[in-house]
């Protein structure tokens, strides 16, 4: 069995990247576990963009370097602050590269336990290796929390999957697909699919897509009394979640719980327009009331908002439905430590530095919205996670 004098952190993505970064800066030894960047290089389907900004999309160094700026200076890729979107494939690219220059040494192995132990916890790793730790971050991506309609749940995988099952969208060429969701994830996916051949159908229950703003054309974030600008969006309502995530924590447990949830979305960026309008089918406030298989294909049953009633077959459901994070989805983590946490809306309930209610563990990322505001679901977030973990773990804070 290894043991550790620091720190294990559980997920290799732009959150445990960054803690990990500003740890070894305090001097902390840290082990990170896990395959680097994951959720977008297995998870997201090619030719989909970011819908931050250039100057919003950089994971965190204490030094302020290793930015998704220098990356595509150093590599040749396109590059803009502001204004046209930041590539998938060039984001994941970013994120192997501030791994090698940053974490070099992360373990490409996942983790299949986390349980109390006399001194700290244990780690169970997918080789069977069992680490030692004082102390655990719990730093994974939101892969582990695809949401799916229970009137699709029951389906079969060859006829309804969740979107993060799809990296490459072209295996549906030719083919009749639903897509459900009003998000960025369905509008795009749907936009992909028609454009790589397939015969799509976007589904959603919402009266109309909203539309982000377009992004303006800038050098970097701005402050002016009209619209300050920083990673979320131009107003001051946005500039407050990102610039002080640590007065989230004082607003009513419900109105976190709603805001963590439903700040920017269901949305899609608005430059998506002109792929989707007049391109394919797209039934808006269409209510899922069954789906069941039909043959080699699936069925589906909606209701209107006239009350109207319609059926449509397909040879596949996407489920672009977005993600639920919940500490009881995370495998993991054993049944006792999980029972005993403190939890908002099945997220962990965290103090300022953001540790549990079990001493010794810490989350970040996704999984504490609730008590941090929603930046906590977006990459510019993981600056002042990383930060303020590091401080709290080097002991300063």
């Amino acid at each position: 069995m290894g043991d550790t004098d620091g720190v294990v952190i559980v997920g290799a993505g732009p959150y445990g990247l960054s803690v990990a970064a500003h740890l070894r800066a305090a001097g902390v030894p840290a082990r990170v576990f896990g395959r680097p960047m994951a959720l977008w290089r297995d998870y997201m389907p090619r030719g989909m963009f970011l819908k931050s900004p250039g100057f919003a999309s950089s994971l965190s160094s204490p030094d302020g370097a290793h930015r998704l700026a220098d990356f595509c200076a150093a590599n040749g890729r396109p590059y803009a602050a502001s204004g046209p979107a930041v590539a998938l494939g060039d984001f994941a690219a970013y994120g192997l590269w501030f791994a090698g220059q940053v974490v070099p040494d992360v373990e490409q192995v996942l983790v299949t336990g986390l349980a109390r132990a006399a001194d700290g916890y244990e780690v169970t790793l997918e080789t069977g290796e069992a680490v030692r730790a004082a102390r655990v971050v719990v730093a994974v991506g939101v892969q582990h929390f695809a949401a799916v309609p229970e009137q699709l749940a029951e389906l079969p995988g060859s006829l309804c999957t969740h979107s993060s099952a799809h990296p490459d969208l072209a295996v549906f060429a030719g083919r009749r697909v639903i897509v459900v969701g009003a998000g960025q994830s369905a509008v795009e996916s749907a936009a992909l699919l028609h454009e790589g051949g397939a015969d799509v159908t976007l589904v959603a229950r919402t009266t109309k897509i909203v539309w982000n703003w377009p992004w303006p054309e800038l050098d970097g974030p701005r402050t002016s009394l009209r619209s300050p600008l920083e990673g979320l969006g131009p107003c001051w309502r946005l500039w407050a979640y990102k610039r002080h995530p640590e007065l989230f924590r004082y607003l009513p447990r419900d109105t976190r719980v709603r805001l963590a949830r439903t700040v920017l979305g269901p949305a899609a960026a608005d430059w998506l327009g002109d792929r989707v309008n007049g391109k394919f089918p797209v039934l808006l406030g269409q209510r899922l009331t069954w789906a069941k298989a039909d043959g080699d294909g699936v069925r589906i049953g909606l209701d209107g908002p006239d009350g109207g009633h319609q059926e449509l077959t397909a040879d596949h459901v996407i489920a672009a439905t977005g993600y639920r994070p919940d500490v009881g989805r995370l495998a993991f983590i054993d049944d006792g430590l999980r029972a005993g946490l403190r939890t908002l809306a099945g997220t962990p309930v965290v103090d300022r530095g953001f540790g549990s209610s079990a001493r010794g563990l810490y989350f970040t990322g996704p999984l504490v919205a609730p008590t941090f505001g929603p930046v906590m679901r977006f990459v510019c977030g993981a600056d002042f996670a990383a930060r303020t973990l590091a401080a709290r773990l080097a002991g300063r804070g």
